[in-house]
């Protein structure tokens, strides 16, 4: 049984992924580069077997597109028709390039669109539950704030009222008078 290792590893595979017309897809170029063929050859291969890559497996770029891309993936020399090819176009390039590096190549770009679905899904799942916390957080963020009210008016001096009437009998000590009489005796 051959070896299932992978000629390059997955991560240069996975950076070679690029979103296009909501398409993964990988470049023409790059991919006769993992394949370790000339783009042209790429090409005619599949020229050959042109009915085998419809629209949504293969198309080539637009200028606009090719400009976005070309700031840090396409050299000027391919910016004359670059095609894209999806996962889909990927896999039938296997029918197309029987060569055993083809093949090995393959089942790794096979592999790394999986993991980028899987780690597309996760994300999904995290901004899902993301979302829930945000909503559960602005409730309590409520409730707290109707909490914190309720404490600073419990804290708060009264406010100024009138003097309240004495409640009761006030008891008044009886006025005596006393005076200075002198007793001459």
């Amino acid at each position: 049984m051959k070896s299932t290792t992978a000629i390059v590893p997955h991560e240069v595979i996975e950076n070679r992924i690029y979103l296009v017309r909501n398409h993964k897809v990988l470049l023409g170029p790059h991919l006769a580069k993992l394949y370790g063929i000339e783009t042209r050859v790429l090409m005619q291969a599949v020229k050959r077997n042109r009915e085998r890559f419809p629209t949504d497996f293969m198309f080539s770029l637009t200028r606009d597109e090719i400009r976005n891309i070309s700031q840090s993936v396409i050299s000027l020399k391919y910016s004359k028709a670059v095609y894209v090819f999806t996962e889909q176009g990927v896999a039938m390039l296997s029918s197309v390039l029987n060569s055993p590096r083809a093949i090995q190549m393959n089942i790794a770009i096979m592999r790394a669109f999986v993991k980028l679905r899987e780690l597309l899904s996760t994300h999904k799942q995290l901004a899902m539950k993301l979302g829930e916390l945000e909503v559960r957080i602005a409730k309590h963020d409520k409730d707290i704030q109707l909490i914190f009210e309720a404490i600073r008016r419990l804290m708060a001096p009264p406010p100024d009222l009138p003097p309240k009437r004495r409640i009761g009998f006030d008891v008044e000590e009886p006025k005596v008078k006393y005076s200075a009489q002198r007793k001459t005796g």
